[in-house]
């Protein structure tokens, strides 16, 4: 089941995260920000121009958001954003983490 409320600002899906509930996180959108492993500059981003996710700002991908992206331990493929544009286009689903190949595969 899809929870809008557990939409993270930079395009992973909370309600899918497996830290979630071994630190009590509530999520991004009720964190605002502040994480279990602390503040979160995308959402920081995204709140001071009124987001809900970064799939509604003009400058996705931007700077930050793909240095979340590329991270080589909790980065990904393509997942985040994808699910940030269709989160723009109001679809209420997820891919999850890790779905997609990696990117510097050679099949």
């Amino acid at each position: 089941m899809f929870d809008e409320n557990m939409i993270a600002m930079c395009g992973a899906y909370c309600g899918d995260c497996g830290w979630r509930e071994k630190t009590n996180c509530k999520g991004c959108q009720a964190s605002q920000g502040k994480m279990f492993w602390g503040e979160c500059q995308v959402a920081k981003c995204a709140i001071g121009k009124g987001y809900t996710h970064c799939g509604l700002c003009n400058d996705v991908p931007c700077d930050t958001l793909k240095e979340y992206f590329n991270n080589p331990e909790h980065g990904d493929n393509g997942e985040r954003l994808d699910n940030l544009k269709n989160w723009a286009k109001s679809e209420k689903s997820f891919i999850p983490l890790g779905t997609y190949k990696e990117k510097n595969s050679s099949t």
